[in-house]
């Protein structure tokens, strides 16, 4: 079962994610590509931050699954709050993986992790998040700029 997640509800979500992450008064934003550069670009428009970074994972090499992930991508804070954001907490692998990384890499810097969506199954829950997921997600740019199946 899939839902598809269009832009309208996106706009409105975003804008309650926004809401909830100014109280950690993020100065600058992090976005886990490819799910969260949509979301991170809006976030720091919203947010009024230009310092908005990237930083990707991969598990998989073609079909085949590593045994573990690879960190693609550096970042370089001059700032003491960042947010991290991505689509969605799935499996909460990606996530945890590059909070742990980042908080490691610098302890001087506080960080804090949101997401549209959250599976109570993932093993890792964000700091902040709008809705629970439940079945698999489509998100508008993937189901409308996607290639055709």
């Amino acid at each position: 079962m899939k839902r598809y997640y269009a832009y309208e509800n996106f706009r409105e979500d975003t804008k309650k994610l926004m809401q909830k992450v100014e109280k950690f008064e993020p100065e600058a934003i992090v976005a886990i590509a490819r799910g969260g550069y949509t979301l991170a670009h809006a976030m720091a428009e919203g947010l009024h931050i230009r310092d908005l970074q990237s930083i990707r994972t991969e598990l998989y090499d073609g079909d085949q699954k590593r045994d573990e992930l690879s960190l693609f991508g550096m970042c370089d804070f001059g700032v003491k709050r960042v947010l991290v954001v991505d689509d969605i907490a799935d499996s909460g692998k990606t996530m945890a993986f590059i909070m742990e990384y980042l908080t490691k890499e610098f302890p001087d810097v506080s960080f804090a992790s949101a997401t549209l969506f959250y599976k109570k199954s993932s093993l890792y829950e964000p700091d902040f998040w709008v809705n629970e997921a439940d079945m698999w997600i489509e998100f508008f740019w993937e189901k409308d700029f996607g290639a055709a199946v």
